[in-house]
Order: C-alpha cells, then sequence, then structure tokens
C-alpha cells in the first residue's frame, strides 16, 4: 500500500527541526504541492503553533509521537516513504524510531555525528533493513554531507581523468561562519560522557575505522598536531568535526566495495594560513585542543558546561547569523603515481543549521524520488555510498552548495 506521506519530520518543534519545516514548507511549495508531507512530535499544542509561526496552511498534517513510544512510532512510520529526525542525541532519544523504520521499510536520514552510537546500531540493523528494504542514512548534514559527497565527487573526478583514484585525500577547511545549538552541544556532551566511562569507547573514538565492522585500513594521518601542508599552500590544526567525518569517510569506501582502494588514507584539518603567522595560530590552536578536551574528559567540568556554558535545547544562532554563514572546504588528492586533483565545496549559509536544513531535507527526497530499493538496497548507509552524486546535483540546484574542480 502507498504511504500517505512522501515525508514525515520528527522532532518539528525543536530548533533544528523548525528550520527542517520550513524548508519542506518551501520544497512543497515550489513542487507544486504535489510533496506530501507532515510534522511530528511529541506535544501536540506545540506542532499547532509551529505550523501557525512557519505560515504552513492547516492542511499539513500533525503527528503526535513520543521518542519512547515505541508502538506510536510504528504507526507512524508506515506512513512515510523517508522519515526525517532532528531528535537527538541519538543516543538517548533515537533507538525506537531507528528500529521502527528498519522493521517496517521505511527510509530514515538523521543528523546523527555520534559515531559511538552509530558503531552500536549499523550491525544491530544490517539484517533488518535488508529484510524490509529500509535505507537507513545517518549524518545528512553538515556532518557528513559536504565532506562525504566532497571525496566521492573529487574521486569521480579523478576517475574520468587518469583513469584510477586518488590513494590520498587531504580534507582541508579554509573557511568556516556558524553557530551551535542546543541539540549539538546535547550530543557532544552525551559521547564525552560515555568515553569518559568507559576507555574502550574512547578507543573506538578515535578509530578511523570504526563504522567499517570487518575491514581495517592502513594507518592514518594523525589530526592533533600543529602541521604544515604543503598541498594547501597553509598550516592547519584540528578540526573537531574530523572525528565523525573520516569515520564516515571510509564507511562510503567500503560500503562501495573499496573503488578508492584498500590502502586509501584520509585526514581533515583546519586551514590557519601560509608564513608566521599560520604557523603561531596552527600551534595555539593544537595546544588548546588538548587541553580541552582533558578538561572535557572530566566529569565535573562536563556537567557545569551542560549547565552554564553551552547553549541549551531549543536555542541556537539567530536568522541573521545563519544567513551571514558560510563555509568552504577545500579537498586535494594524489594518486599513487603522483599526479594531483583539486575540488570545493562551498556553501551560502550558517554549516550548522542553515545549510544543514536545506541537506537533511534533499537527502530524504533523494531517497523518495530519485533512487528505486533496485539502485540502493536496504541498509545502513552514509549519504555519499546510498546516494553519490545524485544527492550532489540536488545539493546544487536547492540546497546553495557548490561543487567545483579547481585546476
Amino acid at each position: 500500500m502507498q504511504p500517505a506521506f512522501d515525508v514525515i519530520l520528527f522532532g518539528a518543534t525543536g530548533f533544528t527541526g523548525a528550520l527542517v519545516a520550513e524548508v519542506l514548507l518551501a520544497r512543497a511549495a515550489a513542487d507544486g504541492g504535489r510533496l506530501r508531507w507532515a510534522m511530528a512530535g511529541r506535544n501536540a499544542a506545540k506542532l499547532v503553533e509551529l505550523r501557525g509561526r512557519i505560515g504552513a496552511p492547516a492542511s499539513v498534517p500533525l503527528i503526535t509521537a513520543d521518542a519512547t513510544d515505541a508502538r506510536a512510532l510504528a504507526d507512524l512510520v508506515r506512513q512515510a516513504k523517508v522519515v526525517i529526525t532532528t531528535v537527538g542525541p541519538y543516543q538517548r532519544h533515537g533507538e525506537a524510531l531507528i528500529t521502527a523504520c528498519a522493521t517496517a521499510g521505511t527510509d530514515y536520514v538523521d543528523l546523527c555525528g555520534e559515531p559511538l552510537w552509530m558503531a552500536q546500531t549499523i550491525p544491530r540493523l544490517q539484517a533488518p533493513t535488508a529484510a524490509s528494504g529500509a535505507r537507513i542514512v545517518f549524518s545528512c548534514g553538515f556532518d557528513s554531507i559536504p565532506f562525504d559527497l566532497g571525496v566521492v565527487f573529487l574521486q569521480a573526478e579523478a576517475q574520468r581523468r587518469f583513469g584510477q583514484p586518488l590513494q590520498r585525500v587531504h580534507g582541508r577547511v579554509r573557511r568556516l561562519k556558524g553557530g551551535v545549538s542546543g541539540g549539538t552541544a546535547a550530543s557532544l556532551l552525551a559521547t564525552l560522557a560515555q568515553t569518559g566511562r568507559d576507555p574502550a569507547l574512547a578507543r573506538m573514538m578515535a578509530d578511523p575505522f570504526a563504522l567499517t565492522p570487518g575491514f581495517r585500513g592502513p594507518v592514518q594521518p594523525e589530526g592533533e598536531s600543529a602541521r604544515y601542508d604543503p598541498l594547501a599552500r597553509s598550516w592547519t590544526g584540528p578540526f573537531i568535526m574530523a572525528t565523525i567525518n573520516t569515520k564516515n569517510v571510509h564507511r562510503t569506501n567500503a560500503l562501495r566495495g573499496h573503488p578508492w582502494g584498500r590502502d586509501f588514507a584520509y585526514d581533515e584539518r583546519l586551514m590557519l594560513g601560509d608564513g608566521a603567522a599560520g604557523r603561531r595560530k596552527a600551534l595555539l590552536l593544537a595546544a588548546t585542543t588538548r587541553v580541552q578536551r582533558a578538561l572535557l574528559g572530566f566529569g565535573p567540568t562536563r556537567a557545569l558546561l551542560g549547565r552554564l556554558a553551552l547553549p541549551q535545547p531549543g536555542q541556537g544562532p539567530s536568522r541573521a547569523q545563519r544567513e551571514a554563514g558560510r563555509f568552504d572546504l577545500l579537498f586535494i588528492g594524489q594518486t599513487v603515481d603522483g599526479r594531483t586533483l583539486r575540488a570545493s565545496v562551498q556553501g551560502d549559509r550558517d554549516p550548522g543549521y542553515g545549510a544543514t536544513s536545506k541537506m537533511i531535507t534533499e537527502a530524504a527526497l533523494c531517497l523518495a524520488d530519485d533512487l528505486p530499493r533496485s539502485a540502493t538496497a536496504g541498509g545502513v548507509w552514509t549519504p555519499g555510498a546510498a546516494m553519490g552524486l545524485a544527492l550532489v546535483r540536488r545539493l546544487e540546484a536547492h540546497a546553495g552548495l557548490r561543487f567545483q574542480i579547481e585546476d
């Protein structure tokens, strides 16, 4: 039976969820009303308020369900082709929904940047998704779509030009301007709390192949120090999101059957400029990062940050801040025989929220409209492995992203 909706947005009344609702509303209007979508959450009154606040018509359906109510979620997911969920931290609030989707055969996209939960969930969902046909796709926001698809885009061009993949790719952040929401802060603190309790989880967090069960590639470049990158012609320092992005990139390579080689190497860093000034910035960032990680590993520090310093769930950057945000990523790859290729991925909004709300929407619509089950079977996927260049085209057309080869 055909589902009633193309997309159901779960967690619509949260900070990021409301942004996604605005994007879906605009996409439905541009689509001439053909997009069938609904908003869902645990509080009916807040859903009604949100529908009025964003200017959605009263005909947009509202579905009430709690993240812990397995029966209500099972009913919810049967009504959709794809479920978008912005309800994090996923390790605390995501289990019942993702299980319902995997069982029912409903496609699923989220904003998860929690590799410990992902590593635990992947093996558990492989069998049910293979049986039901559900496509489960983690990390459909700034972590990790621009990085994952940046490598896919660069490698596709390398195959076209050179007839072989790039054995190593440097992911470099040239520019990043944006804010942090309470949901992201809560996910960070939840992950840090887990690793603080269990040294084995801390080791998994540091493992670039934590999301490729059964495969371990070569030793990867370290990302903690200050280092000059001659290919980027810049001093570089640690990039906080590399922990999740590198894992997703390696999983994409594995899910595709290692088209980039089983010896593929990938790392991510912040570019901080050439010369003495860049070196000073890189050294300072590396030292500051070490201190921050030591402090965040201490339970009382995490608790204090949760109460005082970090934004609370439901909070985030203003519309003006989101629209003023930008990002510019550089990817530089080399073949085994030394040939080099460069590409950039640029976004015209705040990366974590303005751009992320559009990215996850296009990921959901790509699954719903562009990729039949014969093209991407049931399983637990990355954006790059599940959607690849089909999603690149959507992001360029509808999400303000630009993918370019830099000759």
